[in-house]
């Protein structure tokens, strides 16, 4: 899925103070929390190996630069002046395509509360449900929710304002988010609000277990809802069933370890529930490209910053 950008000429400027905002307070490549614990800032110098992880719910605008996700099979782009939304916990690739050590790629994350999306939806007056959307979209952030970023990433300056002024300015993001015409992507993530918050508990029952045998009549009879029902709202959410769903996470899970700790694939293969190594091999390659040693090998001699994941 392609998306373009024109920013005009005030949404250029706004974006200029951004990035240099964003700048001021992230100066090496990588993904850096900040004292508002909701707010992330991002930056990187170089186009990026393909970072695979699991997206929280939030959302990111980008203020210079551009970026590739990918969801199983879709592709997604977006650059200046456009946001990225997740609603529920998808297992992503993502992958910097346009930045230099003179003109970072450089993005805010604000990560979204559910039961902040449910108050918003019952203070700002009943919205017509819609069809269960896809957990994720690319749109065109509009002047107010540039404002709103700026206002927010510029409190950092002032850490006594903070506690108080930053909530503001982040509910008027969710707020102004829930507004688009896609914010029914973000509408169906509030508690209670449908098909969605029942795959968003799937997911949620999922990540938990991802080592375990998945039932899945089991599993839609947790989240209240035929094992028919589950399997169509899942696709619509996530572009992917729940049994490649929790092959994305047994995978990623899997790389994290061999990454990070003193393991041998068969061992990461068997913690993550796989039963045959060779079937571990074959799925690694097809998700990562390479098999689990040479990918590991090739990972661990990159700068740290392109391989750091971006939970």
């Amino acid at each position: 899925m392609y998306s373009t950008s024109f920013p005009d000429t005030g949404q250029k400027e706004k974006l200029r103070q951004l990035a240099a905002s964003i700048a001021r307070f992230s100066t090496s490549d990588g993904t850096h929390p900040t004292d508002f614990p909701p707010l992330s800032l991002i930056r990187s110098a170089e186009d990026a190996v393909p970072v695979y992880t699991v997206y929280e719910p939030s959302i990111c605008l980008v203020a210079q630069g551009s970026k590739r996700v990918l969801l199983g099979d879709e592709t997604y782009r977006y650059g200046p002046s456009q946001y990225f939304a997740v609603s529920v916990e998808l297992p992503i690739s993502g992958e910097v395509t346009e930045a230099s050590n003179e003109l970072p790629y450089l993005a805010v994350r604000l990560r979204i509360d559910p039961q902040q999306v449910l108050e918003l939806i019952r203070e700002s007056g009943p919205t017509p449900r819609g069809a269960t959307s896809r957990g994720l979209y690319v749109s065109e952030a509009a002047s107010g929710m540039l404002d709103a970023f700026l206002r927010l990433v510029r409190l950092l300056e002032t850490p006594d304002d903070l506690d108080v002024l930053a909530p503001m300015a982040a509910r008027e993001i969710v707020y102004r988010a829930l507004r688009d015409s896609q914010g029914q992507a973000i509408r169906q993530m509030a508690p209670g609000a449908g098909h969605a918050a029942s795959v968003a508990e799937a997911i949620r029952r999922i990540r938990e277990r991802y080592n375990e045998n998945l039932r899945i009549d089991e599993l839609a009879e947790n989240v209240g809802m035929s094992p028919s029902s589950l399997h169509r709202r899942f696709r619509e959410v996530t572009a992917m069933s729940p049994l490649q769903f929790q092959k994305q996470i047994r995978l990623q899970e899997a790389r994290r370890m061999l990454l990070s700790e003193p393991v041998q694939a068969a061992e990461a293969a068997f913690r993550v529930g796989y039963e045959s190594p060779s079937q571990f091999n074959r799925e690694y390659v097809r998700l990562f490209g390479r098999p689990p040693l040479a990918d590991i090998r090739r990972l661990k001699k990159l700068p740290e910053n392109r391989t750091a994941s971006e939970r």
